[in-house]
């Protein structure tokens, strides 16, 4: 049996070089970060990984890579997620032999399907798969909301094993509540905003686009309010970061432009997103460098921010 995912598991960004093929030597520096600055989990190859601009074959070659960089310092869960049951487990199959644990799988959508075409669809992909299933909710992406009550009988499954919730935090507090005692099954949020009280209901685990850029004070946020339980001392670095929280979204929807323009900023090659995402303005880069500086860090000069 697999067991479940917990702690903090950072959605990596994909580094790319000027002509948008993807740059392994940034990858990997951008996975050594993360290692040693103590995240527990990485995500290959997820939404702020930009796999939906990706070939099959470079999704593959991401996996392998993340796998390889990892090299068993931390599991790794991989963005297996397709259209239909066959390509996801076979593409889930191939991360478990690049040594991959989890597979993150969103619902099937654009022609949407029925209840009972998301619960078949995901329990054909559990029995089939070789790594752990994540059920990824997050309808502000797919139009498909997974009920309370699904996320339940799915976590009957034995080889599914956690949920990533990016619904609101009604719909991941309902799920809580629901599967608390199911065995080796996990609730995790994908929200910043939401990791502080996700714990204080009962989650056991968060992903967050920030955390590729400021993984330690992540990881410190949640060792204060998973491990210590001071919530006061959480309430107040929760407080301090939150200003830098809401600039991801500042341009639209979660997406990897600000983040990646915050790894440039302090050495770490976040790189521009591949088309047809846009870069983020000049304004949002001068409001996270400030942001940058109030967290005590140093940052490239405005003028190559501007670049």
């Amino acid at each position: 049996m697999i067991t479940a995912p917990k702690g903090l598991v950072v959605p990596l960004i994909t580094p790319f070089h000027e002509d948008e093929s993807i740059d392994f030597q940034a990858y990997k520096y951008v996975i050594d970060f993360q290692v040693e600055s103590g995240i527990h989990g990485l995500l290959v190859g997820g939404t702020t990984g930009e796999y939906h601009v990706m070939s099959v074959e470079e999704r593959k070659a991401l996996i392998k890579a993340g796998c390889e960089y990892a090299a068993g310092r931390v599991p790794v869960m991989a963005g297996v997620g397709c259209s239909t049951a066959k390509e996801t487990i076979e593409l889930a199959n191939y991360a478990a032999d690049c040594g991959a644990t989890w597979g993150l799988v969103l619902p099937p959508f654009y022609h949407k399907t029925s209840e009972e075409g998301i619960r078949e669809f995901y329990k054909e992909i559990a029995a089939k798969s070789n790594v752990g299933i994540v059920i990824y909710n997050y309808p502000g992406a797919t139009n498909v909301s997974i009920s309370p009550e699904m996320i339940y009988e799915l976590s009957q499954e034995e080889n599914i094993v956690s949920v990533k919730e990016s619904a609101d935090f009604g719909h991941l507090c309902e799920v809580v509540a629901l599967t608390k005692d199911v065995e080796n099954f996990t609730v995790f949020t994908g929200e910043e905003h939401f990791i502080l009280p996700t714990f204080t209901v009962g989650g056991q685990g968060a992903f967050g686009i920030l955390i590729n850029l400021i993984p330690k004070e992540m990881v410190k946020l949640y060792e204060l309010v998973a491990e210590k339980k001071d919530l006061q001392a959480a309430r107040e670095l929760n407080h301090k970061l939150s200003g830098i929280y809401g600039l991801m979204e500042a341009e639209g929807n979660p997406y990897p432009g600000p983040v990646k323009a915050g790894m440039d900023m302090i050495g770490i090659k976040g790189g521009k997103v591949r088309k047809p995402l846009t870069q983020p303005t000049t304004e949002l880069k001068a409001k996270i460098k400030e942001q940058l500086i109030q967290l005590g860090y140093e940052v490239e000069s405005a003028e190559k921010i501007s670049q």
